[in-house]
């Protein structure tokens, strides 16, 4: 279920007081999947809510919550969702979508009846949620892996060669506003999104995944003033629009990103230069 309290953002100004403990219940989401169940929790980050949805042996149905003011959860609201487990399928209005491993599924404003099964309970769909609010409806659609429009940044050199998937955006996936993909770093890469950005016009959430038993050091802050997360596998990370959000690993790995915002321009953002950074 969606949790009771609205996760609220703290000012750049207290974060450069605040003790390992108060960043990391900030701006930390841990363990957003549960076996058989659903858990959410909306933010005051541009109104998105984060959530997490893993059947088992029976679908899990998407609520609503009272801070939705509506008669259902996506009445005024868009919603995305990746698949990071086995192969499962999302049932919409009564009309059902398979979500292969690694695939997405936007769903769109007016929706009613939302809910996530797996194919296999032994091997069960792990659908990473996020969405915002929307003033404009798009037809529910689905997308493979392999039919994402790819960015290829970075070189082993610099131990940041990734390949980024874009799903939901301007020339993909239509939405009203939100924007939604993942990145996947290549064997020996550990940097992500390295050199630094931040973007004013929109907030970002980072989902890790398939880190295994592995670390990563998640870097945050203003670029003046930067403080750190450390993060196992599964771990969410919720970073405002002044915040940098860049990571380094014990080893390659997955993101899901996904933003909400004025615009959805991929490439609008404010490079830092790594020289300047605190």
């Amino acid at each position: 279920m969606f949790e009771s309290t609205i996760r609220r953002m703290p000012r750049p100004q207290e974060v450069a007081r605040m003790t390992t403990d108060e960043i990391r219940e900030s701006f930390l989401v841990p363990e957003i999947l549960e076996s058989g169940g659903f858990h959410g929790l909306f933010t005051d980050l541009d109104r998105l809510v984060v959530a997490g949805a893993m059947p088992t042996d029976a679908p899990v149905e998407l609520p609503n919550h009272k801070e939705t003011g509506r008669a259902s959860f996506l009445e005024r609201r868009e919603l995305g969702a990746i698949n990071t487990g086995g192969p499962g399928e999302v049932t919409v209005d009564g009309k059902t979508f398979p979500v292969e491993p690694l695939g997405c599924i936007y769903i769109g404003m007016g929706s009613e009846k939302v809910s996530f099964a797996s194919k296999d309970a032994k091997n069960p769909a792990k659908f990473f949620i996020l969405s915002c609010p929307a003033h404009a409806a798009f037809p529910t659609t689905v997308a493979t892996r392999d039919e994402a429009t790819t960015v290829a940044l970075g070189a082993q050199a610099t131990s940041n060669e990734r390949v980024i998937r874009q799903y939901i955006h301007e020339n993909g996936i239509k939405s009203c506003q939100l924007v939604m993909g993942f990145t996947e770093l290549a064997e020996g890469s550990v940097w992500n999104t390295f050199p630094p950005h931040t973007h004013n016009r929109r907030t970002e959430i980072y989902h890790y995944f398939d880190m295994e038993d592995r670390v990563l050091a998640h870097f945050m802050g203003e670029p003046s003033a930067t403080r750190h997360l450390f993060l196992k596998d599964g771990d969410t990370v919720l970073s405002p629009s002044w915040s940098i959000h860049s990571g380094c690993g014990q080893g390659n790995y997955k993101f899901i990103w996904g933003m909400a915002g004025e615009n959805q321009t991929f490439t609008d953002m404010d490079a830092i230069a790594p020289s300047t950074l605190r």
